[in-house]
């Protein structure tokens, strides 16, 4: 798969799939405010003086950092998995903690590196986010490489984890058998006042638990830092210019990073685009509208009427939020994780047969193929351990994201979010005030800037039948990103993400990074 989106219960990255809700109460003012656990939120970094451009103005990094010096080793097997092959090395960039700090406490950035096959002509780095946010670039580019054998003859393949992620810092909230607990008894589209208190309680546990186990990098894990951090990357790297292949979340990533340096912006594509113009629930309204867009599209492409489809799910999910499922283990299915594994092989019209066999078996009386998707989606191996990625998601989407809004205002958009989608509409208004439950740390903003007049072009692809990333958002972004700079490529396809699927779409994307040749703006690919 190809990486997946940002805001919420329905966001997640390329190879591991992440979400679980909780809930939030509203935050917005200025002061800090008490927590659900009596501690205080903490203010993000003091916010430097700007330039007229309205751009912070930082000092600069120490030379100690910029020309800092790799020392690239064979990798180590992450936990759980198996280490890459000998082509692969993996190094540490040291980046301060906080910018407006620069000489200060410093943070590990773990990279991994692939070089490029023809040495005599080498064009330089190519850096990949493949989404979440929270997606582990120093795991998943191994294992996605394959897609980008023609980039990797004349670009070393370089993948990250972004500070909050993984090995650099990586934010850890809550232990397996705390999200094994939320998963079977915290439900995701609360009926009732109980229901509701345990959604949000829960959420206030979670950011409670970041605050306890993270603290010290909780205010700085935002995509602003991130971006800087790529720019230091870049330069260590020995790059006049950032190459850079952003999907789902990376293209909000990347739209940050051109918007702070628009100079140093080299050939960039953005697939699968976050929308840049949505607040919190404008991305949860843009998820309702393309998730059911995908689920109407998987009935028609199987001859069935899209309304009498979503009305059999819908009649599923009530009756499995009355009494859950048995999957021939310990485990039952309840709603909130049928939901999940219904979301699942919605990112990929590769995967619509699968969900064709996990529905009957549902509509049948057991759960067992349902949870096997939601596991996946939520990181859980077959021993019960979690990976972290939903941890890294929550602490970076809530860094950067100011709203906190209330279950009052969640429960308020039910009758317009249900409209929009009867499957997932509950569940994306809930997750409105299920994000940022009592977090410990402000925001930074309500949408991100990715604005980047003098940059050089940005090639923007949406494809239409994208579920968590609609396509819409990706005409946003170009606009965005300004005139001459933000190029839309649309792919008239399903799924979430077209480089690899779509031959028009790859093919124009390798010979953009490969020969520099920018293709016209809204040109389409069948």
């Amino acid at each position: 798969m190809v990486a997946h989106a940002r805001a919420g219960a329905l966001a997640a990255t390329a190879l591991l799939l992440a979400g679980v809700l909780a809930g939030c109460e509203d935050g917005t003012d200025d002061k800090p405010g008490k927590q659900a656990d009596g501690s205080t939120a903490a203010s993000p970094p003091a916010a430097p003086s700007s330039t007229a451009s309205g751009k912070p103005e930082l000092p600069a990094v120490p030379v100690s950092l910029t020309s800092q010096r790799l020392d690239w080793n064979r990798c180590e097997a992450p936990a759980g998995g198996s280490a890459p092959g000998s082509a692969w090395r993996c190094a540490t960039v040291e980046v301060p903690l906080d910018y407006t700090k620069p000489d200060g406490t410093t943070i590990g950035i773990a990279l991994i590196r692939k070089e490029a096959r023809d040495k005599g002509r080498r064009l330089g780095s190519m850096l990949f986010d493949f989404g979440g946010p929270g997606g582990s670039g120093v795991s998943i580019l191994p294992r996605a490489a394959g897609s980008y054998g023609k980039l990797n003859s004349r670009y070393d393949l370089v993948g990250f984890d972004p500070r909050g992620v993984a090995r650099s810092a990586g934010v850890r909230c809550r232990s397996d058998q705390e999200q094994e607990d939320a998963n079977r008894k915290v439900d995701m589209t609360p009926d009732t006042a109980a229901e509701e208190a345990a959604f949000m309680k829960d959420g206030a546990a979670f950011g409670a638990g970041c605050a306890r186990r993270s603290g010290k990098v909780l205010p700085f894990v935002g995509t602003t830092n991130a971006a800087r951090d790529m720019d230091l990357i870049r330069e260590v790297l020995g790059d006049r210019k950032l190459t850079y292949f952003g999907m789902s979340y990376g293209t909000e990533l990347g739209g940050t990073y051109a918007h702070l340096f628009p100079a140093n912006v080299g050939r960039t594509v953005l697939d699968a685009v976050v929308d840049p113009t949505a607040d919190t629930i404008g991305h949860a309204r843009n998820q309702a509208t393309g998730f059911q867009r995908a689920l109407d599209n998987y009935f028609r492409d199987r001859g069935q009427d899209p309304k009498a489809g979503t009305r059999r799910i819908a009649r599923l999910l009530a009756r499995i939020d009355r009494k859950p499922l048995p999957t021939g283990t310990s485990r039952e299915l309840n709603e909130s994780l049928a939901l999940t594994g219904i979301v699942m092989p919605l990112y990929s019209k590769d995967s619509w047969p699968f969900l064709t066999k996990a529905l009957d078996e549902a509509e049948g009386g057991r759960g067992s193929l349902l949870l096997q998707q939601a596991d996946s989606y939520n990181g859980r191996d077959a021993k019960g351990h979690y990976d972290t990625e939903s941890h890294s998601q929550r602490a970076i989407s809530c860094a950067d994201s100011r709203a906190r809004p209330t279950a009052a205002e969640a429960r308020a958009l039910l009758p317009e979010f249900e409209k929009l989608s009867p499957v997932f509409g509950a569940f994306l208004a809930w997750d409105t005030a299920g994000w940022c439950s009592g977090w410990p740390v402000k925001g930074e903003h309500d949408t991100p800037e990715a604005s980047a007049p003098g940059a050089g072009p940005v090639l923007v692809v949406g494809t239409t039948g994208d579920p968590a990333t609609p396509y819409e958002g990706a005409r946003k972004m170009a606009d965005e990103l300004g005139k001459g700079v933000g190029i839309l490529l649309t792919n008239k396809g399903e799924g979430h993400g077209a480089y690899g699927r779509n031959t028009c779409v790859t093919s124009t994307v390798d010979t953009y990074f490969l020969d520099g040749k920018v293709p016209a703006d809204g040109t389409t690919c069948p």
